[in-house]
């Protein structure tokens, strides 16, 4: 009898663990068998390691890649360099992971028809950004090294983000072999996997934070005497800029006014607005997640806490990211997350449509409201609204001191405030030097090519 009961105890104790795997099972089907048909190895959907069917499009329908048998790129040479981060080359070097990531959509996958594109010819996705700002954005970087990008921050839509250097995938040249240093760091999607000493356009961070919590910041004055001491160490400026409001310390990118704003605001608050504003911690979308920033100031000198508030110590922004905290300025607070696939159809049906995403309130609309003014005064009294015809843009560059004898990375962020053109923007060019002198000649060219795909539209 006791042997009897033992068998029907281990029997029920086996069927229950057949049942809690198949529900299991059955939850993972659920959530994941898109991902399972999309595994790098399907026959359905991957010829060898890369995405083995559909074709790709820009936003105005322009073929960027053709994944039907093999991959065939766009006819142009320059559309193939400057979306080559986006689309991935050949070898597998680059990772095409937004492409990718909606390989079940673009095969023709659901979970009770499984692959149901019996042609095996795949669909087609839609990717939001344009061959023509890409191409543009290549174009004025010149072969200097770093990352161009702009997206609508009400909508999310990356009209463009270019990464240099690149190569044409159809006559790759001799990288391994490069002595020159021109094709350093090639395989890497600069929008997404650098982060980059800010120098000053993180002073847009710390404004923010002041305006946020110290109650008098818009009734106090800063005096600059080119040097602000701490001891043996200093916090230096090029040249003396007097007494100044907070405005003009922005406008005058003045390192000894926001010293001294740094101790206003203090640790603990720099610690808690970087933290609200989001600007480093990782960002995630389309399958993809950016590097996460830096800013840590334990145990920091006063010198070095200053610093930090400056965009130098040990900070570190990605350009995703911190493109989307200027949007939310633009956008009073809040803007929209960015995305770059727009859509994917199989079939005549649409698989995937993209969704607009908000922030979240980051700051207050009175704080936003506040530095939208500051930094269309920055434009308007230091870069030039000449700079941009047409359009009426708020910005703040950076020069970003890397040490030793390297020259500086020259930054460049801001937004443009024309109802009709709702973008937001970032510029880095590694090793360019002054911020606004390198910059603004390149963003001044890629906005007017937003324009004009936007008012084709």
């Amino acid at each position: 009898m006791n042997r009897v009961t033992k068998r029907t105890w281990l029997m029920s104790v086996f069927i229950l663990v057949l049942v809690l795997g198949m529900l299991i099972f059955l939850v993972q089907y659920l959530f994941q068998a898109d991902q399972w048909v999309a595994f790098s190895g399907s026959p359905h959907v991957y010829n060898s390691s890369n995405l083995g069917c559909g074709t790709v499009v820009d936003r105005s329908g322009t073929m960027l890649l053709n994944l039907t048998e093999s991959r065939t790129y766009s006819d142009d040479a320059l559309t193939r360099q400057s979306t080559l981060h986006w689309l991935g080359d050949r070898l597998g070097y680059i990772s095409a992971s937004a492409v990718s990531h909606y390989a079940g959509q673009m095969a023709g996958f659901d979970l009770f028809n499984g692959i149901y594109d019996a042609s095996g010819e795949g669909g087609q996705e839609v990717l939001t950004i344009s061959a023509k700002v890409q191409n543009t954005a290549l174009e004025a970087l010149a072969g200097r090294k770093g990352t161009v990008a702009v997206y609508n921050y009400k909508t999310g839509e990356i009209l463009c983000a270019v990464t240099s250097p690149t190569y044409d995938p159809d006559n790759v040249p001799d990288i391994e072999g490069d002595t020159t240093g021109a094709y350093d760091g090639v395989y890497l999607n600069r929008f997404l996997q650098s982060a980059y000493v800010p120098g000053s356009i993180f002073k847009l961070v710390t404004t923010a934070a002041a305006l946020e919590s110290v109650p008098d910041i818009l009734d106090q004055t800063f005096q600059c005497y080119g040097k602000v001491e701490y001891g043996t160490e200093a916090v230096t400026c090029e040249t003396a800029h007097g007494r100044q409001n907070l405005k003009q310390a922005l406008a005058n990118s003045c390192n000894c006014a926001f010293a001294q704003i740094a101790e206003l605001v203090g640790k603990q608050n720099m610690v808690k607005y970087v933290s609200q504003f989001q600007v480093v911690v990782p960002l995630s979308f389309d399958g993809v997640t950016t590097v996460k920033g830096n800013y840590d100031i334990s145990d920091t000198a006063p010198v070095s806490f200053a610093w930090s508030c400056i965009g130098q110590h040990s900070d570190l922004v990605n350009p995703a990211r911190y493109m989307t905290f200027v949007g939310a300025i633009a956008g009073g607070g809040s803007g929209a997350e960015p995305y770059i696939m727009a859509q994917v159809t199989n079939g005549g049906e649409v698989t995937y449509q993209a969704k607009t995403q908000s922030t979240g309130q980051l700051m207050s609309p009175e704080t936003a409201a506040t530095l939208h003014e500051y930094m269309r005064n920055n434009v308007k009294s230091v870069y030039g609204d000449g700079n941009f015809p047409g359009l009426s843009v708020c910005a703040k560059s950076g020069t970003s001191q890397l040490g030793g004898e390297a020259v500086s990375n020259a930054m460049f962020a801001g937004f443009v405030e024309n109802e009709e053109y709702p973008l937001a923007f970032i510029v880095v060019v590694e090793n360019g030097g002054y911020g606004s002198h390198t910059c603004v000649p390149v963003i001044s060219k890629v906005l007017a090519a937003c324009k004009e795909v936007l008012d084709a539209a």
